[in-house]
């Protein structure tokens, strides 16, 4: 039996909690994720650690919520969902131009693989359901209008992020070896492939 994915969903922030996430913005573009300490976001942000304390329990939790408020940011660039596999997969090829091209993400990418590793690929957190969510709500859309093979879109949907995670994350492992169209075609077959009837 298969556990249904849960439609994540960007928290609503507020005034105070969006300073904070900035403020962890800021030191992971300069610093990395081993640069954000709660008396160092409470610095940045003008504000004190019990205040930062009432929304998270720790700076591994802010990190995590500034990077779910990053992907948000660029699934707001996709204000409609896709209605066709041909959509679909060029939405999903989009979306990993921008997260590699996002300051934050791809700082983790190129310079700490193992902090992007830690945070995004131990285990299905909330960044991960946004998009889970995102990819399903497509999959079932395309698949009423006929272009995407039967299934249960929630699966569809998690190996969608598998193979686009895994190519996103080995990008720079094999720049040498083939060229950006090269790696965009080959993906870009790869997800169709997953996805046609």
């Amino acid at each position: 039996m298969t556990v249904p994915i849960e439609a994540g969903r960007q928290p609503d922030w507020d005034p105070t909690q969006s300073r904070i996430l900035d403020a962890a913005d800021a030191l992971i573009g300069r610093r990395g994720v081993r640069g954000v300490t709660i008396a160092e976001l409470a610095r940045r942000a003008g504000h004190s650690r019990p205040t930062i304390y009432r929304s998270w329990s720790d700076a591994d939790d802010v990190v995590r919520a500034a990077l779910l408020r990053r992907v948000a940011r660029i699934l707001e660039q996709f204000p409609a969902h896709a209605t066709t596999r041909h959509e679909l997969v060029d939405d999903v090829l989009r979306f990993s131009a921008l997260f590699r091209a996002d300051a934050v993400y791809g700082q983790l990418l190129a310079e700490e693989p193992e902090a992007f590793t830690r945070y995004t690929l131990q285990r299905v957190g909330s960044s991960q359901r946004l998009i889970l969510g995102w990819l399903a709500t497509a999959v079932g859309t395309a698949q009423r209008g006929g272009s995407v093979r039967a299934g249960a879109p929630d699966e569809i949907a998690v190996m969608l992020l598998l193979i686009a995670q895994s190519a996103v994350l080995s990008h720079g492992t094999v720049s040498e070896l083939f060229s950006e169209n090269a790696w965009e075609r080959e993906l870009r077959a790869a997800l169709d492939g997953l996805l046609r009837p």
